[in-house]
């Protein structure tokens, strides 16, 4: 009999810290990280009092817009609106000839 030994599965649970999933784990704390450094920067340069409000509303602005494309799903697709209208091909099959090379404009 073969030796079976265990193998490492994964999770097997969606990634999921204070709210966020996935790959937004990432981006919230991103957004933390940005707001921390701009409001530092504008901090030591202007005033503490404009750091401090930079530093706020970067990471609101950052965990509201994250909270967002979150709710739009892990993927992001495309939603096309309208009536789409599909070309047909009326040609018959007989009428493509195969055996010159590939023809584009006949149908599969």
């Amino acid at each position: 009999m073969a030796k079976q030994f265990p193998i490492y599965k994964g999770l097997q649970k969606p990634l999921i810290y204070r709210g966020f999933q996935g790959k937004f784990i990432g981006w919230g704390v991103a957004s933390l990280v940005i707001g921390v450094v701009m409001g530092g920067l504008i901090g030591s340069l202007t005033s503490m009092v404009l750091g401090g409000v930079i530093t706020i509303s970067v990471i609101a602005a950052g965990l509201f817009i994250t909270s967002q494309q979150q709710k739009k799903g892990l993927h992001s697709k495309t939603k096309y609106v309208g009536v789409f209208q599909f070309a047909t091909s009326l040609k018959s099959k007989e009428s493509c000839s195969r055996k010159k090379g590939m023809n584009l404009s006949c149908p599969i």
